[in-house]
């Protein structure tokens, strides 16, 4: 029970910080509705999947790479690049209907969001040094075997789902009060937030 108790905790830490994963659900969240940030939200999910079970595989290869300058300074910079783009495009573009304050379907597909999630969440080396570090001080420091282990990050793993799908929920739960301006406002806030991260990951990883 402390072992669920433990992963909630850490799961509920992740929820409060305000990184571009936050962004990019409430900006989903509002200008698309549930369905559209709740696909956001799959790819991020999915995204961590893949980290938890890449990093329980090969922990003893892969801890090296977090303590490893070429590989900070390359992700950092690839990683930089994508959420600059992503926010440069976000930007760029205004949400359908945002002058009438109303929400317009539009053209992007359900793996176009989910791809999104997938991608802002995947390039992120915070992502990636967390699991890791999550990894090696469980497994590795505490000696978690392999259902211990299982329980631990599967409860952080059902904290952010419930955290993240609450986040989304909210926002379009707010959105019935919002103006074309307001709902403009928050994609500007978005996507300068996106490219914010971008610009301070690429000159951490050169520091």
């Amino acid at each position: 029970m402390q072992i669920i108790l433990s992963g909630i905790q850490v799961g509920l830490l992740l929820a409060i910080l305000l990184g571009p994963i936050f962004f990019a659900l409430i900006q989903t969240g509002v200008e698309r509705g549930l369905r559209a940030g709740t696909m956001v939200g799959l790819g991020i999910w999915i995204s961590d999947i893949l980290f938890i079970a890449v990093t329980y595989a090969g922990l003893n290869y892969i801890t090296p790479l977090k303590e490893s300058e070429d590989f900070i300074f390359y992700v950092g910079l690839v990683g930089g690049l994508v959420l600059i783009v992503v926010g440069v495009a976000t930007l760029l573009t205004k949400p359908p209907g945002w002058e009438a304050g109303s929400i317009i379907s539009s053209k992007a597909s359900y793996f176009s969001l989910w791809l999104k999630g997938f991608l802002v969440n995947t390039v992120n080396p915070f992502t990636f040094v967390f699991w890791i570090t999550m990894m090696s001080t469980s497994v590795g420091d505490q000696g978690y075997n392999k259902q211990e282990a299982f329980l631990f990050f599967g409860a952080i793993l059902s904290t952010i789902i419930i955290t993240d799908f609450s986040k989304v929920a909210l926002a379009k739960y707010i959105r019935k009060w919002l103006t074309g301006k307001h709902i403009l406002w928050i994609r500007r806030v978005s996507g300068g937030a996106l490219v914010a991260f971008g610009v301070v990951l690429m000159i951490r990883s050169m520091l």
